[in-house]
This record gives structure tokens, C-alpha cells and sequence, in this order.
């Protein structure tokens, strides 16, 4: 062998690619939205699949999310529906395996406090900083007289400029 470590990079880039292909043969066969016994479970399903929050992504629902974990979700979802859970059920099933963060409009609990209150909080400090510095900037500029000194001075300095003139 010439190059060892050509001869290895070769088979971790064989191994990779055959690990992509088996990936990609599970992925050749996805989930069937479509296999619903009946419209109504269908309508819920749409509806479960954009409330729940895909794990993987955060910002999307997980019938948005092309994650792995969301096609994962999705097919959980549709489980549950055909073998004739509520939506309370698949929603207590999520929350209680992922937590709140799994919904998007998590409810009102005390571990779920800071998500509710904490954008008026941060808003309602925002604004008191916001009039704070607005009176402080007021109050520098604002002029302030001038004591004796300071007036001699300026009249000082303005007879001198007033000299310094050339008379027309």
C-alpha cells in the first residue's frame, strides 16, 4: 500500500455514502397523509400538525418542517388519530414526552410564566429606559445662565472678535 491513510479516507467516504443510500431508501418510502379513514380525521390531523412545534427547527410547525424528528411527529400524529385518540390526547402525549416547547401556544402555568409576562415586562422596561434617557438629554441641553465670570468672559472674548474686525 502507497498511502495508508488514502486507502482509509476511501472507506470512510464508501461507508458515508452507503449510509446516505440507506437513509435514502427509508425516505423512499414516506408517510401517506392521504391514509385516513375518514375526512374528519384528516381535519384534525391538519389541524394537530400546525399547532405542534417542530423540535428540530423551533420557528416552524411540524407540518412545515422537513426535519426527520417532524416526519417523525407527523406519522405519530396520524397513529393516534386512527386508533381513535382526541386532540387533548395527542397534545397531553407530545407535551408530556417534549414539555411545553412542543406547543406554540403553551397554556398559563407557572413553569410557562416568563413566556407570557416577559414581553410586556421587557416592552415596559424598554419604554421606562427610553423616557429616561429622552429627560436626560432634555435636561442637558437645557441652557443654563451664566454666572458673572462666565458673562465677562463671553463679553471678553465678543470685544475682542468685534476688534479683530477690519471696520467697513
Amino acid at each position: 500500500m502507497s498511502n495508508p491513510r488514502g486507502a482509509i479516507r476511501a472507506l470512510v467516504v464508501a461507508a458515508a455514502l452507503v449510509a446516505a443510500n440507506l437513509v435514502g431508501v427509508a425516505e423512499a418510502t414516506p408517510f401517506d397523509p392521504k391514509a385516513f379513514s375518514s375526512p374528519e380525521h384528516e381535519a384534525r390531523y391538519r389541524t394537530l400538525i400546525e399547532e405542534l412545534r417542530c423540535l428540530v427547527c423551533q420557528n416552524q410547525n411540524i407540518a412545515d418542517s422537513d426535519a426527520e424528528l417532524a416526519s417523525d411527529l407527523r406519522r405519530e400524529v396520524h397513529r393516534m388519530i386512527e386508533e381513535g385518540a382526541t386532540n387533548d390526547d395527542v397534545v397531553d402525549f407530545m407535551v408530556v414526552r417534549y414539555g411545553d416547547f412542543v406547543r406554540y401556544r403553551p397554556p398559563l402555568r407557572a413553569s410557562t410564566i416568563a413566556l407570557w409576562v416577559g414581553p410586556f415586562v421587557l416592552a415596559a422596561i424598554g419604554i421606562v429606559l427610553l423616557f429616561t434617557q429622552l429627560r436626560r438629554r432634555r435636561q442637558a441641553t437645557a441652557e443654563a445662565p451664566l454666572d458673572a465670570r462666565e458673562r465677562a468672559r463671553l463679553a471678553a472674548l465678543l470685544d475682542g472678535d468685534r476688534e479683530e474686525r477690519p471696520s467697513a
